[in-house]
This record gives structure tokens, sequence and C-alpha cells, in this order.
């Protein structure tokens, strides 16, 4: 029951994570780190979704940048309504730091905003802009439904929005550079497997035309190290 510093291949500008939520997923990724750890699935993460009433206790200080729910998502179906109110509550009551949430459900995520702290980034994934890419690997939203609420989230606050392309998986350049530059975000995030996910990954060329055109649109990237395998 404490913050945990921000290390290994999070963010590095994030300071601190926290989650207050145990149990699977409901999103249920092939490919994610929590059910693909080397180590084993800790019996936190295992099992039915559940509140963990202690964590509403864990003192956030201030002067912080706190990833909320890195462990899980807050907003995914399956999550209780009553529990969404107490974790935001929890975060207003440290008005000091500064709070970023990722979602694959960015749609529910507009249903609480008048709830949220008033200093946040709100995030989302998007591994493809293809819906076939992804099939049979997760039960969240289609990519294009994360792009279409990420619109709305932009447009309410505008440079509070980013985009996490982690794990990259094949895409059409157009389609999801497209996407990007609607969302206008402050920043994104690229990355690839690191799980040997056996995942349909990319062309190199694919990748640095994405890279390009982002960063023409004057949008700053933040490569993580395990891109480096692609390019």
């Amino acid at each position: 029951m404490s913050l945990t510093k921000s290390k290994g291949n999070m963010y590095d500008w994030v300071t601190h994570m926290h989650t207050h939520l145990g149990g699977q997923c409901p999103h249920k990724c092939s490919y994610c780190y929590v059910q693909r750890n080397r180590f084993g699935v800790s019996e936190k993460y295992q099992g039915d979704l559940r509140l963990l009433e202690n964590e509403l206790s864990v003192d956030y200080g201030s002067d912080k940048r706190i990833f909320i729910e890195h462990m899980n998502d807050m907003f995914a179906n399956g999550v209780k309504t009553g529990w969404i109110y107490r974790i935001l509550e929890h975060c207003c009551k440290y008005p000091d730091n500064q709070y970023v949430f990722q979602t694959k459900n960015p749609f529910n995520a507009l249903l609480f905003m008048q709830h949220f702290p008033k200093n946040f980034l709100i995030g989302t994934t998007i591994e493809t802009d293809s819906a076939d890419v992804l099939y049979g690997k997760t039960q969240a939203p289609d990519p294009i439904d994360r792009f279409s609420a990420m619109l709305d989230w932009s447009y309410l606050y505008p440079k509070r929005t980013f985009v996490t392309i982690e794990p990259i998986m094949a895409f059409n350049v157009a389609t999801l550079s497209g996407w990007i530059r609607g969302i206008n975000p402050l920043f994104v995030n690229i990355g690839a497997d690191s799980k040997h996910s056996e995942l349909d990954e990319p062309d190199v060329e694919d990748v640095k035309e994405l890279i390009r055109v982002i960063q023409e649109s004057e949008i700053e990237i933040r490569k993580k190290i395990n891109l480096e395998r692609i390019l």
C-alpha cells in the first residue's frame, strides 16, 4: 500500500505509479505486460476485478506526476461506476500533483470528466488502425472508437491528451497518421513488443514514415527504447 516510483520500461516522464484495482483487466490483451510478466502474474492481478480499499488511503503528497491504474484500466467495461468515482476522489484530495490516465475506452472516461482532478493528462493506446490486426488479441474497443473519443477529449481539453502506439502493429500510414494529426495530442509514445507476443508488426519503412509525418505536424514523439528493435 504505497506509491511506486516509475522505473524500467515504464514512461520516464512519470515520477510515480499507483493502482487501486485488483484482478484481471477486462480487456484481456494477449500481449499485456501485466499478464506476460516473466516472474509470473501476481495474485493481486488475477481473478475477478475488485477495488483494493486500502489503496484509497495512500498519501499522494505533492509535486508528483502519478500514473493512475498502471496495472489495469479504470474505464474498461466491467469496472463499477462507484469504484471510478472513489478513485478520482482520491486523486482530487491531492491537487498539487499531475495525474496521468491511460485507457483503451476513452469514451467511458468522458462520462466522468467533471470529476477529474484539475491537473491531468489523458491518453489512449492505439496499437494499429486495423481491427483485423487486433482480432482475437484483445477485448478492448476497436481502434477507430478510441480515436473518435479522443477527438472529443482534444476538443474539450486541448493539449491535455496523448497517444501511445505500443506495442506497434501493422498499420496504414495514411490512416494512422491522419488519426494522430486529428487528435493533435501533446505527444505520442511509440514502442514495440517486448514480450515475444507473435504480433503482426509493421515494416520499418512504415514506422519511419509515420514518425516523419507526425514530426512534420509538430507533434512531439517520445520513442521508447524497445522501438529500436524494429528500427
